[in-house]
């Protein structure tokens, strides 16, 4: 466990600090509260919701997100999903490994050579 701490705070952007939490935990209420429903178990996004997974943002940014949305993402109080419990969110979605590069993707470049 102490290693994977250490990747992502290794992998936090600049200026993200340290932040606390636990994502173990947060993978445990990323799926509790639903969170996966628009942005897939992976974080890579869907339909109903935007990619998370490597974004570059700080715990705070994310909780100031969730309670105070844009577009159609409701808003989830504190009397749903704690500020603590969102720092874990946080720390899980930060151990999801960025998309890969479109070049990266064999299947893709497929198609595009067919076009």
């Amino acid at each position: 466990m102490l290693f994977l701490s250490t990747v992502a705070l290794a992998a936090a952007p600049q200026g993200a600090g340290p932040e606390a939490g636990s994502a173990a935990n947060g993978k445990v209420l990323f799926r509790k509260v639903g969170c996966f429903e628009c942005h897939g178990y992976a974080g890579q996004g869907g339909r109903a919701g935007a990619p998370i997974a490597g974004l570059p943002l700080r715990a705070q940014d994310l909780i100031r997100y969730v309670r105070h949305p844009a577009g159609e993402m409701p808003a989830y109080t504190e009397k749903v999903v704690s500020d603590r419990e969102l720092e874990d969110i946080y720390a899980y979605i930060r151990t999801l490994p960025s998309p890969k590069p479109v070049k990266d993707i064999p299947l893709l470049n497929k198609i595009k050579e067919r076009q």
